[in-house]
Formats: C-alpha cells, sequence, structure tokens
C-alpha cells in the first residue's frame, strides 16, 4: 500500500543517554497532529493503512522510521534488528525505558513547533506503547495511546519505566487528561498482569480497555475496528473535534 505522505526529513535528537541519533520521519495529511511510534514489524502496510485511516478521519501523520525496511512488515528480520539498534532499545529492562524515549520526547517538541498546534498526540504499539504514556510528561503532547503495550520482555509485572517516569507522566494527565491503554483479552505479548501493572501505577489517570480475541496489533495486523474508533475518539475529543 502507498501512504500519500507529502514529505520526509532526517530529526537528529539525543537518546537519554546523551549520544544523539537520526531518524527519518515521515509526513502527511493536515489536521491535528499525532506521532505513530511503529511496532515490532516495523512500518509495512498496515500501518500505512492506519496513517491513511487517520488522515481521512483529519489527522495529520508524523510516521518515524526506527528500523526496518520503509513499507515492509518484517517481524523476525526486525527482531534480530533490535540488537543491531540496542544503544536505542533495551527490549528488557525493568523499571526504566529504552534511551530512544528520549529521542521520541524531543520529536514531540518538534512538532508542536513545525505545526504551531496546541499540542501533539501520540500512538505507541507493542515495544513502543508505554513510551506513548511516559511522553504525556511532555508540555507538546496532549495525549497518548498505548496499544498492546509489550516491554519488558520476560518483565513479569514490572513495567517499562522508572518511578520519576511514572510521576511525571501522573502530573501530564493529572493537567491533560488521562492516557489510554488497550489490549486484546487474550494476547500473551501485551499479558494481562502488565495492564494491571500500568493501572495500579496511574489510578484513575489511564483509560484502559481490553478487546475480545487473541490477537496482537489491534491497529494493524490484527486490526479491529471498536479499538480504532476508541483511538479516534480519544484524540478527537483531545483536540475539541467533536
Amino acid at each position: 500500500m502507498t501512504w500519500t505522505h507529502e514529505t520526509v526529513f532526517p530529526f537528529t535528537a539525543p537518546l537519554t543517554t546523551g549520544h544523539e541519533t537520526t531518524h527519518d520521519v515521515y509526513v502527511g495529511g493536515d489536521g491535528p497532529p499525532i506521532m505513530i511510534m511503529q511496532e515490532l514489524p516495523g512500518i509495512g502496510p498496515e500501518t500505512l493503512e492506519l496513517a491513511q485511516r487517520l488522515n481521512a478521519s483529519g489527522f495529520r501523520i508524523y510516521l518515524p522510521h526506527l528500523f526496518g525496511t520503509f513499507g515492509e512488515t518484517e517481524t523476525g528480520k526486525n527482531f534480530a534488528r533490535l540488537f543491531c539498534v540496542r544503544r536505542e532499545f533495551n527490549i528488557f529492562a525493568r523499571g526504566k525505558q529504552s534511551p530512544v524515549a528520549g529521542w521520541m520526547r524531543a520529536l514531540a517538541r518538534e512538532i508542536k513547533t513545525r505545526e504551531d498546534s496546541a499540542g501533539v498526540g501520540v500512538i505507541g504499539m507493542c515495544l513502543t506503547g508505554s513510551f506513548a504514556l511516559t511522553l504525556m510528561a511532555e508540555d507538546a503532547v496532549l495525549g497518548g495511546v498505548a496499544s498492546q503495550p509489550a516491554l519488558p520482555i520476560l518483565g513479569g509485572d514490572r513495567l517499562h519505566m522508572s518511578k520519576q517516569d511514572i510521576g511525571e507522566a501522573s502530573l501530564g494527565m493529572a493537567a491533560k487528561g488521562p492516557g489510554l491503554a488497550m489490549r486484546f483479552a487474550e494476547d500473551k505479548m501485551s499479558p494481562e498482569r502488565l495492564m494491571q501493572s500500568l493501572e495500579n501505577a496511574f489510578g484513575g489517570l489511564l483509560q484502559t480497555a481490553e478487546f475480545p480475541g487473541k490477537g496482537h496489533s489491534l491497529l494493524t495486523l490484527d486490526f479491529h475496528d471498536p479499538a480504532y474508533q476508541r483511538v479516534d475518539a480519544y484524540f478527537k475529543a483531545r483536540f475539541d473535534m467533536t
């Protein structure tokens, strides 16, 4: 599938470790900006279709390309590639986020400046899921959706965020409105215990939703329309489009 993006630009910013990294960012559509952070299978046709759906619903999409082949779904290859970009991603980290979270926060600020907008919406999926919630600590971010958050791998009930991350994001949610976390009810890669840990960490500041099924990627490979509609309504409310 071809996503009609109007531009692509390289964006350089520091990781939380202080090292700089650069990734291309694709942009398309008109309306309030939403940043989609890719999941493990990469930016394949299913993710591009999500971008198109949001474009059609009135949103401008920023799509950073973090790893993999743009336009292709490559789950196995991308899992191997994660070890090549381990400076940016630590998929086993407990009690802290991957260093790329710092780059994402900087990109959210850049998008707000470029668009001169009230703020930015953020969607994280799978290995980027929890970043969408902690990004709500940023003044630039109006709302965050964690779709099937899956990190840390083999983490038990531990979260891929620190107590400081949770505290700062909680302040952001209290000021701007709740974050949203979603999963399929029988998803073993985004387990129930992880969702429960998110609920315990954020309490009433976090909305959660479980949808029936054994799939994983609610918004892409295992597209579930009720989940998409929940996300669409969430951002329209946050941007006062309803």
